[in-house]
């Protein structure tokens, strides 16, 4: 069994990590963190991944979101995916999306921990990746909604 959980350094996934690791210590399986950067520039700064004034480094971005999710799982598997430039007809939440479920049936996840205010509500903000991610049948979902 595999337990997968996205980190983008938000307080939100930070703690669905948190409590990844801590459920995969209780019943003994490997945790995986997954770190999705897109090629975005907006999105990035949007996510504050980087300053109003610092150049876009898709590189730069993933050294620093490995850190951070090393800082909070030091015994997990860190992973990181880039995406392909979106398309006209997705958008950088949906490639996000995706991408974490590709991974997580890669993986062979048995519960995916999302961090996400909006996942599982009948309306969800277009920039929350829990709702494609917790419609995916393949595995279970823990969705973390509160950072403490």
């Amino acid at each position: 069994m595999v337990l997968l959980a996205p980190f983008d350094g938000s307080d939100l996934s930070r703690r669905a990590v948190e409590r990844a690791v801590e459920f995969g210590d209780l019943i003994g399986e490997e945790v995986v963190v997954l770190t999705v950067v897109p090629p975005d520039e907006e999105f990035a700064r949007e996510r504050g991944w980087i300053d109003a004034d610092e150049p876009f480094d898709e590189s730069a971005i993933a050294d620093r979101l490995r850190k951070g999710a090393r800082e909070v799982a030091p015994d997990a598997t860190i992973r990181v995916e880039h995406t392909e430039e979106t398309s006209m007809l997705a958008s950088t939440t949906m490639d996000i999306g995706r991408r974490i479920r590709q991974v997580a049936h890669e993986v062979g996840a048995t519960v995916v921990f999302v961090g996400s205010e909006n996942a599982g509500r009948v309306t969800t903000p277009v920039t929350s990746v829990g709702k494609p991610v917790s419609e995916d049948p393949g595995y279970d979902v823990h969705i973390v909604r509160h950072p403490e």
